[in-house]
């Protein structure tokens, strides 16, 4: 199934300029063709092309499907990798599996500050499309350790922290629960400072592991977002 994305479907029955070039150019669609449209709200339209303009594909509604909602929320907290494309593969495969709220942290130790917020957006949109995963995380740009983990995005959430050291700690698979909204920091490739991993559990959040081997951003975040998924799908 090849799906397009209009986020303001059913408002607006069109194909942005580059959904419309792929639909036209590529997939050599025409007028009178049925394709399918979601809005990365859990809503899958089957439609119809009523007028195949590569800069301006236009059509009509024949069909709604809702997708179920997943009765949880995972949200990702975590420092860029220094690699834009590690957290560019990690953001794909995230979507793919599950991820409602994306939020990039400037650490102490990261050594990356900019990101290309485009890039990341076309990103998930393709694994959302490719995944028939029709929620569209929010990716938030990057903000700074100490106002996010004071910030409102923590609330009304279960929060955890996974970070380096000796210290026995309870599994995320074991410490979450289902059926609730759950928060996870992840951080950069020098990990968490000292302060910042104090300042975390002064702020209620929950030290958690991620299991015995030491990961890399990417594969923790991708860790902790399979995790959370998997704990509510057994």
């Amino acid at each position: 199934m090849q799906v397009f994305y209009q986020p303001e479907t059913p408002g607006h029955l069109y194909l942005t300029e580059e959904e419309s070039k792929h639909c036209v150019r590529v997939l050599r669609h025409r007028a009178g063709d049925s394709i399918w449209v979601t809005n990365g709200k859990n809503q899958l339209f089957e439609c119809r092309l009523t007028d195949a303009d590569p800069a301006h594909c236009t059509f009509t509604i024949l069909a709604e499907k809702e997708q179920p909602a997943r009765t949880y929320r995972v949200h990702l907290a975590i420092a860029p990798t220094k690699n834009t494309d590690r957290l560019e593969w990690m953001l794909e495969k995230c979507v793919e599996l599950g991820v409602d709220e994306v939020s990039l942290l400037v650490c102490k130790h990261s050594e990356r500050f900019k990101i290309n917020p485009d890039r990341l957006y076309k990103k998930a949109v393709s694994a959302m499309k490719q995944s028939l995963n029709f929620q569209m995380p929010m990716i938030h740009e990057p903000v700074h350790y100490k106002d996010f983990i004071a910030g409102p995005a923590v609330e009304n959430t279960t929060n955890f922290i996974a970070y380096v050291d000796d210290e026995p700690r309870a599994h995320l698979m074991q410490a979450a629960a289902k059926n609730s909204n759950n928060c996870i920091l992840i951080g950069p490739e020098g990990d968490f400072s000292k302060e910042e991993i104090e300042m975390a559990l002064e702020n209620g959040f929950q030290p958690v592991s991620l299991g015995p081997s030491r990961l890399r951003t990417e594969t923790a975040g991708l860790a902790a977002c399979h995790i959370l998924n998997l704990l509510n799908q057994v």
